[in-house]
């Protein structure tokens, strides 16, 4: 059961559903026991469903809850993921397609993966990727929010609420760069490349249902500021109390005091 939030701060009124739980693993079950419900609803209706995941340490628990879910049938999901960097081998197992590979995709199956390939000239993918993303509708879109408030690798200085790409090429603030130092990813700042291939916050927020989980101390700024300041592209996750269908699942670390 998430704690009461009423009895630790005010919410915003915006659309944004907030749930904190005690622990982060907690919070990753309820937020896969969650996603697992609405994507069972879904399948019910149609024949296929379409999800982007996010690849991050903090997705960890909620990737291993969709593991082990029963009653799914994957070979009729359709999957992508929301960036990856570029100057890594593709063996390498810090890229975020190996990152899912590892964590989900190849543990369930899902019917289409669709990978970013950082191989080809960067941007004919971006054209491919973004082609593939628009060809039918979102169903439900897994992400988080970094350190420095983005959401995929959209970072402050280059997230735009109306971007006109739905894939693009960006080069990484040192806030970004910093937090995969501190997720364990990296050994330092040098070793985190500089540029990814990113999705468009507009992509993002044309899921039809976001599931947002965002655990850990090193996340509560961002939080505060996802839910308390303005919304405006300097702490790009505020844009998702603008999102009719948007659960953001904490745990008490990342919610604070």
């Amino acid at each position: 059961m998430p704690i009461n939030l009423e009895s630790v701060r005010p919410l915003p009124a915006e659309r944004l559903h907030v749930e904190v739980y005690s622990t982060r693993t907690d919070m990753g079950n309820a937020a896969a026991h969650d996603v697992v419900k609405k994507m069972k609803e879904l399948l019910a209706e149609k024949e296929r469903i379409r999800m982007i995941f996010a690849a991050a340490p903090s997705q960890n628990e909620f990737l291993a809850g969709l593991t082990h879910a029963d009653g799914i049938d994957w070979s009729r999901v359709t999957v992508f993921h929301m960036d990856e960097y570029f100057g890594l081998p593709e063996d390498d197992p810090r890229r975020f397609s190996r990152f899912l590979a590892d964590r989900l995709f190849d543990i369930v199956r899902p019917g289409e993966v669709n990978l970013i390939d950082t191989s080809r000239g960067l941007e004919t993918e971006c054209k491919r990727y973004g082609e593939l993303l628009r060809a039918e509708p979102i169903d439900i879109v897994c992400l988080g929010i970094g350190e420095n408030g983005h959401i995929a690798f959209n970072d402050p200085w280059v997230a735009d609420f109306n971007d006109t790409k739905t894939v693009k090429i960006v080069q990484l603030d040192e806030a970004c760069r910093n937090q995969q130092v501190h997720d364990g990813c990296f050994p330092n700042l040098e070793a985190v490349p500089t540029h990814a291939i990113t999705l468009t916050i507009p992509i993002l927020m044309a899921g039809a249902y976001l599931y947002c989980i965002v655990p850990g101390k090193t996340k509560q700024n961002a939080v505060k500021r996802t839910l308390y300041g303005p919304i405006t592209p300097d702490c790009p996750a505020s844009v998702l109390r603008r999102h009719p269908n948007c659960t953001l699942y904490l745990d008490k670390d990342s919610y604070g005091n």
